[in-house]
């Protein structure tokens, strides 16, 4: 994969890029990335992106002809049709579902605008997809950018040490990931469940299977609406949604 971030601040990515996961998936050949700051195409002698919005109003938006141009400018060589994504407030909420969908393209590029907004011809003529990381506003789009980037080039073939990782992940499944212990057994009196020390594989797939309901219902009843549960946990979650009414 290919994945090209523009942003008017190249530098908050240098550690991220280049550290843990990403740097792994680099150095396995997973993903290639490139940062460019589009203020290098701006047609202004004082390289300016952004200007007055017609009509008036606070703040200022960024001009269509830099971002358009540094779109042109990364995707010369490549033959692949690109996703062009923008962070913005305005888009649609970002999930794991959204992450692997990403995850099957061959090229992403990523627009991180700043100021009060963007000249809506970009989004109606350039950009493919507008995501939200939630509803909250962020300084600029570079810090969500992070975050999408991140959680899509994990999804890539061989990027993460145990292949099973990333599919039993909190939402991959639908549902919130099941409780983890490790050892020591007993850490002060608190001790791990004792189907996990058992060695019965069968019984200990099941306790995860319905920690992660039970974990799904208390913290995010919501996921459970769309989530491919299992005859055993419907059955689990009549159970709870029966003990919630009594009370």
């Amino acid at each position: 994969m290919k994945i090209d971030i523009l942003s008017l601040f190249p530098e908050m990515f240098e550690g991220v890029l280049h550290s843990s996961i990403m740097k792994k998936a680099q150095e396995k050949e997973a993903v290639e990335f490139g940062v460019t700051d589009f203020r290098d195409y701006s047609e202004n002698k004082h390289r300016k992106v952004d200007d007055y919005p017609y009509g008036g109003g606070a703040g200022m938006v960024l001009k269509p002809e830099p971002l358009f141009a540094a779109v042109e400018a990364v995707t010369e060589e490549v033959t692949a049709k690109p996703r062009v994504i923008l962070l913005c407030p305005q888009g649609e909420r970002f999930s794991q579902r959204k992450a692997e969908e990403l995850a099957k393209e061959e090229h992403l590029i990523f627009v991180c605008g700043h100021y009060e907004g963007y000249d809506e011809r970009i989004r109606e003529e350039l950009v493919t997809d507008e995501i939200s990381l939630g509803d909250f506003v962020l300084t600029g789009g570079e810090i969500a950018a992070m975050a999408i980037v991140d959680s899509v080039v994990r999804l890539l073939p061989n990027v993460l040490g145990n292949t099973e990782s990333s599919v039993l992940d909190s939402f991959s499944t639908g549902l919130l990931e099941h409780p983890q212990y490790t050892r020591p057994a007993n850490f002060k009196g608190l001790e791990v469940p004792e189907v996990l020390l058992s060695g019965n594989h069968a019984k200990i797939e099941q306790w995860r299977e319905e920690q992660a309901l039970i974990r799904t219902y208390k913290r995010r009843k919501d996921l459970l609406k769309e989530a491919p549960l299992t005859e055993h946990q419907k059955k689990l979650l009549a159970e709870l949604e029966s003990k919630d009414t009594e009370l």
